[in-house]
């Protein structure tokens, strides 16, 4: 199977196999749409273009492009969870420029630097994903604000000994999820 990207769209070649001619077949009938409602969605061309191609290397990769009944939910589905992912991404990259505008200049890291520290808080709010918000809280506040877990306790007005779990179930999530990388 070929794909070959080509100013932002993706080329399916002619294939003489089924799973090939699915895709294909799905890709021509509805990235149009799936574009046009990206771009409600987004209400940015470039973004929804973007996206819109995500989506299709998405169902390329997992190779369900073959018997779907409903192949526009099917797409709306993959798309809203990239559509999910965008904004979140967007959301820790404001929030990161946002911390970096409070530094000292003498502090301020390299852009270098400071991809390297978006790609790692990117990865750790991956391997957060799914956990309750306050086992994020109690995690990041020991990680990042550096405060102790009684500290921790009276901000999240708990228990410390639930704090000492909260911490020990995202330090099992990141490390269960560093193992399936």
């Amino acid at each position: 199977m070929r794909f070959i990207l080509i100013t932002g769209q993706l080329a399916v070649s002619k294939l003489s196999s089924s799973p090939g001619n699915a895709l294909q077949a799905l890709y021509l009938n509805h990235h149009g749409w799936l574009n046009g409602w990206l771009r409600k969605k987004m209400g940015n061309h470039a973004d929804a273009a973007d996206l819109a191609q995500d989506t299709f290397i998405r169902v390329m990769l997992s190779g369900d492009s073959e018997h779907l009944r409903e192949p526009r939910a099917f797409l709306t589905t993959v798309a809203s969870g990239l559509v999910s992912n965008f904004y979140r991404r967007k959301k820790l990259e404001q929030a990161y420029e946002e911390a970096l505008l409070h530094m000292p200049a003498d502090y301020t890291p390299s852009p270098e630097a400071r991809a390297l520290v978006l790609e790692t808080l990117l990865e750790i709010d991956a391997l957060l994903d799914g956990l309750p918000l306050q086992v994020r809280q109690a995690f990041l506040y020991s990680q990042l604000d550096g405060m102790s877990q009684a500290e921790i306790a009276a901000e999240l007005k708990v228990s410390v000994s639930t704090v000492k779990r909260y911490i020990v179930r995202a330090i099992q999530q990141c490390c269960f999820g560093l193992e399936s990388a």
